[in-house]
């Protein structure tokens, strides 16, 4: 093999991946869903105010929760700044970005609708 087609191949090879880890970094910031927040307890059935209903369960240990459509994902996050927006927008909608699994959303950023 001589050193240009050599040379050629590493470029590739590189340039490969450089790629690769650009699109592995763009899908570890997550998906986005937007939705009502919600506590994982009650889902989208409330007793009375939607809001009241959200904050009282999270402050009796039930983690938040985003409906969307007929699907309810809890919301797994110790950052202060989500907390304090799902928070706010307690029955309100939400747009939250994070990565899924087993209906539990790793939650990176949470932003009020």
């Amino acid at each position: 093999m001589n050193v240009r087609t050599r040379n050629a191949g590493i470029l590739i090879l590189s340039l490969l991946m450089v790629v690769g880890l650009s699109v592995s970094t763009a899908f570890a910031a997550g998906k986005t869903y937007t939705g009502t927040v919600s506590d994982a307890m009650c889902g989208a059935k409330h007793m009375g105010s939607a809001a009241e209903c959200t904050r009282g369960c999270v402050k009796k240990g039930s983690k938040y929760a985003l409906v969307v459509g007929d699907k309810v994902y809890t919301l797994d996050t110790s950052d202060k700044a989500a907390l304090d927006t799902l928070d706010k927008q307690a029955g309100a909608k939400a747009t939250v970005t994070g990565t899924e699994k087993d209906n539990t959303i790793t939650v990176t950023s949470v932003k009020a609708d």
